[in-house]
């Protein structure tokens, strides 16, 4: 997760378009927001803690000058929850870079050795996209010792060529270079999502406006038009005086994670030509077989608003059986999987819905949801329904048992907290106190997103298989994760009082 967009305009100044672009981005992260614009001369920077609403105010637009900027919305995946790691980043040579990151190093330890041993550089954070930065910038210095300092957008490719050979796991960036203009990556593998856009430039100049963003949603609300997604181990730069350089660094293959489609992104966006809300159809619709093909009696399919909705109307489609919004969504409350820290996740499952006892008493429902990642606002809303009346509560899952670590940037990086990882089918429908439950087949899955762009060879199917398709993903690497601070931190939220971790996941007490 995590979102970033990146505008380059000929006219005017930026700093607008970028916050009504961030806030189509806010499902991407609510943990932090930041701002970079870039006047020619000098950098202006805004970042903290919050809401892009809370974080900007309308006089942010009299300081954060310029026609070229960038931002970002985060949570945290990697680092720690402190202020201080909000995005972006910056240092100060060669010629001045700026950087937010969308993604996640897996082999961050080997590099940050390197950064700070081998090249003396100093880190401020415990990011891994900090990590990242000084690793291009080492590159393109590097590139620089090696061409002369006369060709900046070829050093700069080269530097992004390097980086590319060095630093391995999920990463969609974008970079903006004092003196040069802004910069677009993405990783061999194309784990994370990342486009371009175009628009014809508004104001004096002739020429084009781009735009580079995690979603083609933060586009249209500024009149760009996408042009296509950036390829895997592609760059593209945007010089200072508009013109569209494209670069080839390192030979991709698009391996693009396959919760994006599930969970992650808007239905209205189109991620690597795959539709967003028509795969979401196509997983309603062989889920749909499923649970026609089980013979159970229901009464009503009721989708877990919002991300489920689509699936749960194909069900009802596909199955003839009717569907009800019966369970009503308090839309001033952020969604509790994106919330830093489990304490506050569960709180929120009470503020976040409420029920309607006239549609479920006395009758067998289907609860259609995305994904059940840790089980726990689920099993609160199992609750609340029996406690509205509900004779039978049954499930049904879009996406198929998350049992494995994400470790591409994700907030879902550590078994123990997955309750698939260990259990049976029916022991989750036990722990989550369902009278059925069904799970989306991981061949489904992959056809209902291969469906919307046939030439995807390969999705990133790792916290569904456990098969990671990047180097450094290890046994070793996994234990480290399980043992990080951050996991620690989680471990000390956790909200059931003498629930404790047998080192695979989180025990409850006795009953």
């Amino acid at each position: 997760m995590c979102g970033i967009l990146g505008i380059a305009n000929r006219n005017e100044d930026v700093f607008a378009e970028i916050y009504d672009g961030l806030l189509m981005l806010q499902h991407r992260g609510q943990d932090a927001s930041g701002v970079v614009t870039y006047t020619g001369g000098f950098f202006r920077e805004r970042k903290a803690n919050g809401l892009v609403k809370d974080v900007f105010q309308p006089s942010d637009a009299e300081t954060l000058t310029g026609r070229v900027g960038m931002g970002h919305v985060r949570y945290p995946t990697a680092g720690s929850l402190s202020a201080s790691e909000a995005q972006p980043f910056f240092v100060n040579a060669p010629y001045g870079i700026y950087l937010v990151h969308n993604g996640n190093i897996t082999n961050t330890e080997a590099q940050r050795e390197k950064v700070t041993g081998k090249y003396s550089r100093h880190l401020r954070t415990t990011s891994d996209s900090e990590i990242l930065l000084n690793v291009l910038a080492d590159k393109v210095a590097d590139a620089i010792k090696v061409n002369g300092s006369a060709d900046a957008i070829r050093n700069i490719f080269a530097g992004v060529k390097m980086t590319m050979e060095r630093v391995q796991g999920a990463y969609s960036v974008i970079c903006l270079i004092a003196g040069v203009g802004m910069l677009a990556f993405r990783d061999p593998h194309g784990i994370r999502p990342l486009s371009v856009a175009k628009r014809d430039a508004i104001g004096d100049k002739e020429g084009a406006d781009y735009a580079f963003a995690s979603e083609d949603v933060a586009f249209g609300i500024n009149g760009f038009d996408k042009l296509r997604d950036v390829k895997p181990g592609e760059a593209i730069l945007v010089d200072l005086d508009g013109n569209l350089h494209e670069f080839q660094a390192v030979e991709g293959k698009l391996t693009p994670c396959i919760f994006e489609y599930v969970y992650l992104a808007r239905p209205d966006s189109v991620l690597d030509g795959v539709s967003v809300y028509q795969s979401q159809i196509r997983m309603g619709k062989t889920l749909a077989k499923q649970i026609a093909e089980s013979g159970l009696e229901i009464d009503a399919v009721i989708p877990v608003p919002d991300s489920a909705r689509p699936v749960a109307l194909e069900v009802s489609n596909v199955t003839g059986i009717r569907y009800r919004e019966a369970l009503v969504k308090n839309r001033y409350v952020g969604r509790t999987f994106i919330m830093p820290g489990q304490a506050e996740r569960q709180k929120s499952v009470r503020r976040k819905l409420n029920a309607i006892p006239r549609e479920m008493e006395g009758r067998n429902i289907l609860l259609v949801d995305d994904s059940i990642v840790r089980g726990n606002t689920i099993k609160k809303i199992v609750q609340m329904c029996r406690e509205a009346g509900a004779k039978k509560v049954y499930i049904a899952s879009a996406s198929p048992p998350v049992a494995h670590p994400n470790v591409y940037g994700i907030d879902m990086p550590t078994k123990h907290e997955l309750i698939a990882n260990g259990r049976s089918v029916d022991e989750i429908r036990i722990e989550l106190g369902a009278d059925a439950l069904f799970y989306q087949e991981l061949d489904d899955l992959v056809w209902a997103a291969k469906e919307g762009n046939p030439t995807i060879a390969q999705f990133d199917c790792s916290c569904f298989d456990g098969n990671y398709i990047t180097g450094s993903v290890t046994p070793e690497y996994l234990a480290d994760l399980e043992s990080s601070n951050r996991v620690s931190q989680k471990i000390e939220e956790a909200p059931t009082p003498g629930a404790s971790w047998n080192g695979e996941r989180l025990v409850e007490p006795a009953s």
